[in-house]
């Protein structure tokens, strides 16, 4: 899409997207990836609100589910360059973030850019890659630019890593650490489909494969639009002091050796803003909150040992904090 303008003028940005016109774009990508996905339409909702809040999203979950087919469908419905990157254990950091070549007829070294170099990247089995390999991607998803010998190269905007892990398989991986996780604004499960989902995607793949005949329903400018229009969704100072809470919480429980960082919060906060939109509203509310805090939040928090061998896990610890902190009220719209 261009924009014209008189000679000696610069030119004119796009209109800012109206919240119906947000609602019905986002609702657009949706259809389109449900199409591929049967009967999982709120984990996409969130899928795509991690997106459009300029987050990273780890899809963890058993073999089998639709983990990379999400993330496959999500980028086709989108008109912009889309990475795939096996994640294996011989895979080299050079491999993701680029390499220094020597050129002979330039007589100089000339940088080749690696995988990370997209718009979407789908990074398939995030943990069988080295550990080495892992922090390759915490300049690229925390700074947004790639540094080799010295010199310093911006990625593309939007750019969004969806990675992938089994967490049940787990001879030859390599867990991710505590930092690299908190990169991921959410993880999110897929979880077994229900029968007649299960039917319907029997039906559907007799003949062919859906993910092949998807077509994108937005380009990168749309969608660099939209994540503009979520950062203008009003967030009442109560509803802050919400947030705030909810992951202060995290730190003081007993149940937990180390709480959700600041990192978090602002995560949590921009996913509520870009939910808030999604529903075609221009200011937040605490249900939207409530319905992130759990997919942004678990996966930072490391439990006790007694928590763990126990069988408690940070999903149930987080629902228990939403239960227990109060929401401000507040006189009209939050």
């Amino acid at each position: 899409m261009t924009f014209e303008s008189s000679p000696g003028q610069p030119p004119q940005a796009p209109a800012p997207l109206s919240p119906q016109e947000f609602k019905a774009t986002a609702e657009g990508i949706l259809t389109n990836v449900e199409w591929v996905i049967e009967g999982k339409s709120h984990t996409i909702k969130l899928a795509l609100a991690v997106m459009l809040a300029e987050g990273h999203l780890l899809l963890e979950d058993v073999p089998g589910v639709g983990k990379t087919q999400l993330a496959k469908a999500l980028a086709r419905s989108v008109d912009c360059s889309v990475r795939r990157i096996q994640f294996t254990p011989d895979l080299l950091p050079s491999d993701v973030t680029g390499v220094s070549i020597f050129d002979p007829e330039k007589r100089d070294f000339v940088f080749k850019p690696g995988a990370i170099f997209g718009n979407l990247i789908l990074g398939d089995e995030i943990n069988r890659a080295s550990p080495k390999t892992q922090s390759a991607l915490l300049e690229c998803m925390e700074e947004r630019q790639v540094t080799v010998d010295g010199n310093t190269y911006k990625l593309r905007s939007p750019f969004m890593v969806i990675a992938t892990q089994n967490p049940v398989e787990m001879e030859g991986t390599y867990p991710l650490p505590e930092a690299q996780r908190d990169r991921f604004a959410a993880r999110l499960a897929i979880g077994y489909p229900d029968i007649n989902a299960e039917l319907a995607l029997l039906d559907r793949r007799e003949e062919y494969n859906p993910l092949d005949a998807l077509r994108p329903v937005a380009d990168a400018e749309m969608i660099v639009r939209m994540i503009a229009a979520a950062r203008a969704v009003h967030l009442a100072p109560e509803l802050k002091r919400y947030v705030v809470d909810l992951v202060a919480a995290t730190r003081t429980n007993a149940q937990v050796r180390l709480g959700a960082s600041p990192r978090a919060t602002l995560q949590l906060l921009r996913c509520t803003q870009v939910l808030a939109a999604m529903d075609g509203r221009d200011f937040a509310l605490p249900d939207d909150v409530q319905q992130l805090a759990v997919p942004v939040l678990a996966h930072r928090l490391i439990p006790t040992t007694e928590t763990t061998m126990g069988g408690g896990d940070t999903k149930a610890i987080v629902s228990d904090i939403l239960r227990h902190v109060p929401v401000v009220s507040h006189p009209g719209r939050f």
